[in-house]
């Protein structure tokens, strides 16, 4: 459900990323922000600096001029700091932003900045784990950057394509034994191999969840189900929480926080 976005005085934080990457969109992103409304624009240069000018906004609204890395770390301190519901976030994306656009973020700095003046504020559902974390868009096991990249060698004979799927899958795709619980159920157990876990928050208060097993058989079909509570048991296992690799842990449960934050997106 979508609230107006008030005219309020704006908090307007640079991340150091963004003024390092692209000037020229920072310098749109402030005109455009501080044309339309009461801005106040800081520029923090370290993740400390970021935290604590966000934990002195007082009143007014926080606007985040950055990538997806920033709106996470905007998310994440509020959330742990339990002013997450009270607080509805903008953002204008500057640098790497798939998860921000995906949000409903419009690409580019003018329109992005009119969405913060003109806008209205949708609540989103969050995944919150065990450890106070919190995954705004895609919660992937393993991360994919653990997978290994093969190539044919120069001037090989060109394998079969029975093979070369074999091939492909078995460098990509490592197998990592889960425990996966679905609303305390389990859905599979240590004793069958998955290549991967994927969750994302869905809305409503439901996440959708595909387990994709072990196998080399094309046909192998993923296990698609939805929760409200996942749990993920496993030895020493790495996962991809937005753009964040953690881990290693042996066991985390994520739950679907409803209607948990607010961000500002376009009217309609």
């Amino acid at each position: 459900m979508a609230t107006s976005a008030t005219s309020e005085q704006l908090l307007v934080i640079i991340d150091p990323a963004a003024r390092r990457g692209d000037g020229e969109s920072v310098r749109i992103a402030k005109d455009v922000l501080s044309a339309g409304a009461a801005a106040k624009v800081c520029l923090p240069d370290s993740p400390e600096e970021f935290a604590r000018v966000l934990g002195r906004r007082g009143s007014r609204r926080p606007v985040v001029v950055g990538d997806d890395r920033a709106l996470v770390r905007a998310v994440s301190l509020l959330h742990r700091h339990r002013e997450l519901s009270d607080c509805a976030l903008s953002m204008v994306p500057v640098g790497p932003a798939s998860l921000a656009r995906s949000l409903g973020v419009p690409p580019g700095a003018v329109a992005a900045a009119r969405a913060v003046l003109e806008g209205s504020v949708r609540r989103l559902d969050l995944l919150v784990d065990d450890s106070d974390g919190v995954v705004l868009g895609c919660l992937g096991i393993p991360p994919a950057s653990a997978r290994t990249v093969v190539s044919e060698p120069v001037g090989a004979a060109p394998a079969h394509p029975w093979l070369r799927s074999l091939v492909r899958r078995v460098a990509y795709r490592p197998a990592v034994r889960l425990r996966v619980e679905i609303d305390g159920e389990t859905v599979t157990d240590l004793d069958r191999p998955v290549e991967a876990v994927s969750v994302t928050a869905v809305g409503q208060g439901v996440a959708s969840v595909e387990i994709h097993p072990f196998s080399f058989a094309e046909s192998g079909s993923p296990v698609r189900t939805s929760a409200r509570t996942i749990t993920v048991t496993g030895e020493n296992f790495h996962y991809r929480a937005d753009a964040v690799t953690s881990g290693p842990v042996r066991r985390r449960t994520w739950r679907v926080a409803e209607g948990a934050w607010g961000l500002v997106v376009p009217r309609g």
